[in-house]
């Protein structure tokens, strides 16, 4: 059998596992990703990219690329909930469209400062043009059609073995590291044997339980709809509760439906499709079922660890949501983020293998966090029952529609406007954060203080030049020196060179800018996370030390 020969083997290649290869790629590290898809994803699953997700898009250099991808750019991305969607709106909160978010970010403040807005697009587009920049890497070698067979974590490296889904030859791997970004049904999790933590067979009338996907094509669908067009539509009647996300913004369509006890939706076929979209809907129309399945909403899970020795679990395969917020998809690729350059500054000698020790306590603590939030938000829209009185024409259904307007209107400010969520994910406990004393906003998913206590994302500016302050940082290591008179930096530079850190020493002479940092000096990570802030380069070397692994 002949072998492979790499840094880093991925097992899966959705956005977590395509994302690593881009943050390795552009380092020069050796990589094999395989999957045994036949490609990218053909269904729309996710459907939110997050703010922060787009700022690490911009960070690689393919933002612009995304937010053309999916809806036009003048095409609404209201979030609005009918009894059906051809009957009563009940709530709506509006959006700015992809041309408004680009026109409107240089002019936003507070807990929206942000290099990036959010995008709504599927996850079928983000992960074709992942998939494209990963394999622009002469160091990548991205396989879809193989799969991972097996694998042991030998001490000194991880001794592996794919072979292609049709029965080619299968190959040997040698690679120093083995990450698992293969899912919710891991075969690299599963074959360490880690178990999840967490609840999951929540049962709730909506986002808790069976649910129904159909990726459908209904160009006849804006020809009944009666109200304004949204991105998001969901359907709230006792019938039938379901969520329809527009994937093109014309005739494509991710529709997902709540299976009630006793109904096989195993067995559907694609006449049931077409009925229940019916139900939805609130009349019949002629749509193209592209594809269609079950999946099981009610999920809070968590892995019980992120690594063993060389090998590691990122997405899915370490952590499992219900898909409210969007938070899965936009944690796993931050999953990738954080892992990514890491493994490459170990890899490249920069680091000692103790860095590597830091991704756990740094990420596991988020995806906590963030399955709460996401469950948080299931049971706001989930427990709240459709009554049937909600489409009846009279003073008593008027009412009720009134009173379901008040809370679903609350419950979309609640999962849809999260800066806190997107932005306010935190460090704190992390062996590789120098602390300073200071204290960190409270964490709330619907508001963002910005803040440059160690541990969390740099607070954003646009400067006078119009870029975003963002723009400047260097491509690894960045120490800002802001306001005037910063204090001397010579002491960064040369502990960086001692330690083979490639560091960016990078002034601002706006004083709003020392304000807004509350120090002089700051010290940001590839990832784009404060590591350090001080008044002073005296400790420069214990500093970059520790912030680097050692």
């Amino acid at each position: 059998m002949k072998e492979i020969d790499t840094d880093v083997l991925v097992a899966g290649a959705g956005p977590c596992g395509l994302m690593l290869a881009n943050e390795l790629g552009r380092r020069g590290i050796r990589t094999l990703v395989v999957d045994p898809k036949p490609g990218t994803a053909f269904n729309p699953q996710a459907n939110a990219t997050q703010a922060r997700t787009m700022e690490h898009f911009r960070r690689l250099g393919f933002a612009e690329e995304i937010r053309a991808q999916g809806l036009p750019a003048d095409h609404p991305t209201d979030i609005a909930y009918f009894t059906r969607y051809t009957g009563y709106e009940l709530a709506r909160l509006s959006l700015p469209t992809a041309a408004d978010a680009v026109r409107n970010v240089k002019k936003m403040g507070g807990s929206w400062s942000a290099a990036e807005l959010p995008h709504r697009v599927s996850q079928k587009f983000v992960e074709a043009v992942l998939r494209r920049h990963a394999q622009a890497h002469a160091s990548n070698d991205v396989r879809f059609g193989w799969k991972l067979a097996e694998f042991e974590d030998r001490g000194d490296h991880v001794a592996a073995v794919v072979q292609p889904v049709d029965g080619g030859e299968p190959r040997r791997v040698r690679a120093r590291y083995l990450v698992g970004a293969d899912g919710p049904r891991s075969l690299v999790r599963a074959t360490l044997g880690i178990p999840w933590g967490g609840a999951t067979g929540v049962r709730r009338d909506f986002m808790g339980g069976l649910m129904f996907a159909v990726y459908l094509r209904a160009p006849g669908f804006y020809d009944v709809f009666p109200h304004a067009r949204a991105w998001m539509y969901v359907s709230v009647n006792p019938e039938r509760r379901a969520f329809m996300a527009s994937v093109d913004g014309r005739s494509e369509f991710a529709f997902h439906a709540a299976v009630h006890e006793g109904e096989n939706a195993e067995a559907w076929t694609e006449a049931d499709a077409r009925r229940v979209f019916a139900q939805a809907l609130g009349r019949e129309i002629a749509i193209e079922v592209l594809s269609f399945g079950t999946w099981t909403a009610g999920h809070s899970l968590v892995a019980q660890s992120f690594q063993r020795g060389r090998v590691f679990i990122a997405g899915d395969a370490a952590h499992l949501f219900t898909p409210t917020g969007g938070l899965g998809y936009n944690t796993a690729v931050e999953d990738a983020v954080n892992l990514g350059w890491k493994l490459a500054s170990v890899l490249q000698g920069a680091s000692p293998p103790a860095l590597l020790d830091s991704y756990e306590p740094e990420r596991k603590p988020l995806a906590l966090r963030n399955t709460g939030y996401a469950k948080q938000f299931a049971d706001s829209v989930g427990l709240y029952m459709a009554r049937p009185v909600l489409e009846e024409d009279s003073a008593a259904g008027e009412a009720a529609r009134a009173d379901a307007g008040v809370h679903l209107g609350g419950h979309v400010r609640m999962e849809f406007n999260i800066p806190g969520v997107t932005f306010g994910g935190r460090y704190d406990a992390s062996p590789v954060i120098v602390g300073d004393g200071s204290t960190p906003p409270p964490d709330a998913a619907n508001s963002y203080v910005p803040s440059a206590c160690p541990g969390g994302r740099p607070p954003h500016a646009w400067l006078a030049d119009g870029r975003s302050l963002f723009d400047t940082f260097g491509r690894d290591w960045t120490l800002l020196a802001l306001g005037p008179q910063p204090p001397a930096t010579e002491a960064f530079t040369r502990a960086a060179s001692a330690l083979a850190l490639d560091l960016q020493v990078v002034h601002h002479a706006d004083p709003a800018l020392r304000d807004l940092y509350e120090a002089p000096l700051a010290l940001v990570r590839p990832d784009q996370i404060v590591a350090w802030r001080g008044h002073d380069a005296s400790q420069a070397g214990t500093v970059l030390r520790r912030a680097s692994g050692g």
